[in-house]
């Protein structure tokens, strides 16, 4: 029995209370912190809807993408008319590359900010995981912030799952702060990795809190694939490349803050760096804490981090668990318009590290559409800290399906980040440095130093067809490696004179 003045509800008690065509604030960030029990309970309510006919579909914003018991149940129950920011669930990336669901892709830092100014409508509800609740309105997050403080604050009515995996003890771990929209913002007042500026909880109008769900389960992030011997090369050659850039003075010798994306390949790169002994110990402000920085944390490689969301296995989120009060020192989780905030970024001097779909001759790096029309997950905060960053790295396998595809192309098919933000490219195979280079100088040094020896021929033939102009680039010719794999099947082997015209 609950001592707290709030109705406890069971997870269909709660789904029961909202309506075909509402949108919903769901906590999570990557599966970290997310909703699960009550999103399954409105999955099956869509479902038994629809068997009698009846419409039920709902808006989703969440901070990111999230695991099977938010978007994917809810995709499988078709229970999605929009989807915003970012997604990664097979499902629910099939609906909307068939026009069955809305997608807003959206630059992270900015969706709270938009939600606030009403640019998607009113958010009728807010759903979101907490490690515990106070009689006056004080919720305790789990592990992620994501947008659920600005969710909270807007939303007309909110229900709160109440997680025993996730202990009080989490408390003193989030800092929750959330700006002034114009004409009244000022500056945020973050200026070391480690500030912290804001509150402990969410602090909410206890009115608002329609009832709590208690739940007993753990967050649905699996961890990642075991490193390969592509994908610690390419780690390897970043850590080579930012200690070459400190010993020629370019990176201060006390080193900068690191920003690393979501996978297999960031993973290696902080890997690389954390066992490179050139490498001071340094700090993260970034919007995701993976497993491998636990290990980097503990052995003090990694000396701060300031993250949106602690995406960790089961078994290193009980290890992060066992060990709470050590951690507690070393993290800090902020809301995701802090975590990606363009002005943090900058007044830090960032290094952010993300990956690529596809990067063309240009330096123009394409990260949601494969061959630019299918949405892979969406482009997530990789431009945030792009645009903004002290320096900005790309890094992807020079090639993907067994070599019938090249990440290094004439043209990318969609273009999410331009060569005037994309500074660094590395794959395998090397490292192109496009500062102060001309698109002739990019083009070739690109081809050179990143593309798989297959398509460096081909590669070659282009640029020197296109000797007139700023751009070594054509519209008839830059598509032809996409359109040969359309085709064919295989992006090698190009005839240019296939494609002429």
């Amino acid at each position: 029995m609950s001592s707290l003045p709030f109705p406890v509800l069971t997870p269909e008690e709660a789904a029961a209370m909202i309506h075909d065509g509402q949108t919903i604030g769901f906590s999570g960030f990557t599966p970290a912190g997310a909703a699960k029990a009550i999103p399954r309970a409105l999955a099956q309510r869509a479902r038994a809807e629809h068997a009698v006919g009846r419409p039920f579909k709902v808006g989703v914003m969440t901070g990111a993408s999230t695991g099977q018991s938010l978007d994917g149940e809810l995709a499988e129950a078709e229970a999605i008319s929009f989807r915003t920011p970012y997604q990664s669930h097979p499902v629910l990336r099939s609906q909307i590359n068939s026009g069955q669901v809305k997608f807003f892709d959206m630059h992270l830092s900015l969706l709270p900010q938009v939600a606030r100014y009403g640019f998607l409508g009113p958010i009728h509800w807010a759903v979101v995981e907490a490690a515990e609740v106070t009689a006056g309105g004080g919720i305790l997050l789990t592990s992620s912030v994501g947008a659920s403080n600005t969710y909270l604050r807007l939303a007309e009515k909110v229900l709160i799952e109440v997680n025993r995996k996730h202990p009080p003890s989490l408390i003193g771990m989030h800092d929750i702060w959330e700006p002034k929209d114009p004409p009244a913002r000022q500056e945020i007042p973050v200026y070391q990795v480690d500030d912290r500026v804001g509150a402990m909880l969410c602090l909410i109008d206890p009115k608002k809190i329609a009832g709590i769900v208690y739940t007993d389960l753990e967050d649905e992030s699996s961890g990642f694939d075991a490193s390969t011997p592509l994908t610690d090369q390419i780690g390897q050659n970043v850590a080579d490349f930012l200690v070459a850039e400190m010993r020629n003075g370019r990176i201060p010798a006390q080193f900068l803050p690191l920003q690393s994306g979501v996978g297999n390949i960031a993973n290696a790169v902080l890997g690389a760096l954390g066992a490179n002994p050139a490498v001071p110990a340094f700090e993260m402000y970034t919007e995701v804490l993976q497993d491998s920085v636990i290990p980097l944390l503990e052995n003090g490689r990694c000396s701060f981090a300031s993250t949106c969301a602690l995406t960790l296995s089961p078994e290193a989120m009980r290890r992060f668990t066992a060990n709470i009060d050590f951690f507690r020192t070393k993290i800090l989780m902020r809301p995701q318009e802090i975590s990606n905030h363009p002005e943090i970024v900058r007044r830090l001097g960032i290094v952010s590290m993300n990956t690529a779909i596809e990067i063309d001759l240009g330096g123009n790096v394409n990260s949601t559409h494969v061959m630019g029309r299918q949405m892979m997950n969406g482009i997530g905060g990789s431009g945030d800290f792009t645009r903004n960053a002290y320096l900005s790295i790309f890094s992807c396998p020079s090639t993907a399906k067994g070599g019938k595809i090249s990440a290094i192309v004439p043209l990318v098919s969609h273009m999410d980040h331009s060569e005037h933000s994309v500074q660094i490219i590395i794959t395998e195979q090397g490292v192109a440095d496009l500062r102060g280079k001309d698109p002739h100088e990019r083009a070739t040094i690109i081809i050179e130093n990143c593309a798989h020896p297959d398509y460096r021929p081909q590669l070659r033939e282009y640029i020197t067809m296109l000797k007139k102009g700023h751009q070594p680039m054509s519209l008839s010719l830059g598509p032809a490696f996409h359109r040969a794999f359309l085709r064919h099947g295989d992006m090698r082997n190009i005839n240019w004179d296939e494609w002429k015209g």
